[in-house]
């Protein structure tokens, strides 16, 4: 075949043909490396290399998956991957597709991770409807973890600068080996059953994955979503996840941190004490210049009801002097009236009557009856006369009665 008969590619269709023979030639592959130039992009999405001693091939693990990985990986990471080999066709480069990523050598640990994770998220214990809130201001906090553990000093010297008020409870156990599970679950129990605390730090240091992997036991993950006080777990470092940490009401990236989400800090208390007391004081303020505005339309109102204060007191003065006028006409009348009748009263007075030369005569027998009548004389009884200066007592001895 000459050449002008031989068909000639485009560097698109070049790639495109390559990236189809690859996906066709292999299916889903492992492969180890270590992992360099590792970036984690807005996206969601990772992109890096895998490279050892021999050779690097460039990988990207989108969002969906890179979600079930449980850790964040770091450049200088050794990992095992499943992928599929393709060509990324715009720069021409060779990539891997990840599909799931795992420590180098964890093999059948990290597969039960995965496998437990997926039943206990189908179950609904990471989801966060399930939760529990932490307490802002907790009165007391639990920690559990091993006495031994340099995470406990952390965790108790956060505390200690953060919330020195704050009362603390230890509930020691084993945080790593085969007995840690049932260790952790009976002080979780404990915390339970005293009911002294507020929230529980679950803590522990980094570690490999079998020295954290106490944490991704499945009766522990039961009991940290049954029990009533919320949980906030620190197990290792940042980048370390567990089935503990899926489960609990709060992650911490480290014990430390654990602790700082449990603890507000005092000074932090004391600017929201301040921020409540000004928020009451103008309150106050608001409340008296409501108040204020109320007395001066109340001022307004009488002010309008008494337009002239000068011109009132002036209408009080002329009204008293005109109560006082008529007041003094009334006792004069009174005065008047008065007298008036005292002189009636004295022409009626039966000694005036006396003073002009007459007599009352009384019957003492009878009581001192008035006698009216001549008839009413008889010679015996004895009678008594008053005169205008003085009163005689006299018996009749003759009565002759003129018409």
């Amino acid at each position: 075949m000459s050449e002008i008969s031989r068909e000639i590619l485009s560097v698109g269709d070049l790639n495109r043909a390559i990236a189809a023979s690859l996906e066709d030639r292999f299916d889903t592959v492992w492969v180890s490396g270590e992992i360099s130039n590792f970036k984690a992009y807005d996206s969601g999405h990772w992109y890096f290399s895998l490279k050892d001693e021999e050779g690097q091939i460039r990988c990207v693990m989108f969002r969906g998956r890179n979600g079930q990985v449980g850790f964040m990986p770091q450049s200088g990471d050794l990992v095992e991957v499943s992928a599929n080999l393709g060509m990324y066709v715009p720069r021409g480069d060779i990539q891997l597709t990840i599909q799931t990523l795992r420590r180098a050598g964890m093999g059948g640990l990290y597969e039960a991770f995965l496998k437990l994770k997926a039943k206990l998220a189908k179950e609904g214990l990471f989801d966060d409807e399930r939760k529990r809130e932490i307490p802002t201001h907790p009165r007391s906090i639990g920690i559990i973890t091993s006495p031994q553990a340099a995470a406990l000093k952390d965790v108790l010297s956060t505390l200690a600068r953060r919330a020195p008020h704050i009362p603390i409870v230890i509930y020691p156990t084993l945080v790593q080996g085969p007995d840690a599970p049932s260790g952790i679950i009976a002080a979780l129990k404990a915390a339970e059953k005293e009911n002294a605390v507020d929230v529980i730090l679950l803590v522990r240091g980094g570690g490999s994955i079998e020295d954290l992997w106490a944490f991704n036991d499945e009766q522990l993950a039961y009991a940290i979503a049954q029990t009533p006080i919320p949980v906030v777990s620190g197990v290792g470092h940042e980048t370390d996840f567990t089935i503990a940490d899926f489960v609990a009401d709060l992650r911490a990236p480290t014990p430390t941190g654990a602790a700082e989400l449990a603890a507000p800090r005092k000074d932090q208390m004391l600017q929201e004490l301040e921020a409540i007391k000004q928020a009451m004081l103008q309150r106050v303020r608001q409340r008296v210049e409501r108040e204020a505005q109320t007395l001066d339309q109340l001022a307004l109102r009488l002010s309008h009801a008494l337009p002239n204060p000068e011109r009132m007191r002036e209408q009080i003065t002329n009204w008293q002097l005109r109560l006082q006028q008529a007041w003094t006409v009334r006792v004069d009348s009174w005065k008047r009236n008065q007298g008036y009748f005292q002189s009636q009263l004295e022409m009626l007075n039966p000694q005036r009557t006396l003073e002009r030369g007459y007599a009352v005569v009384l019957n003492v027998a009878e009581g001192l009856h008035a006698v009216r009548e001549p008839g009413e004389l008889t010679v015996g009884p004895e009678y008594e006369i008053r005169l205008a200066k003085g009163k005689v007592n006299v018996t009749l001895s003759d009565v002759k009665t003129q018409k």
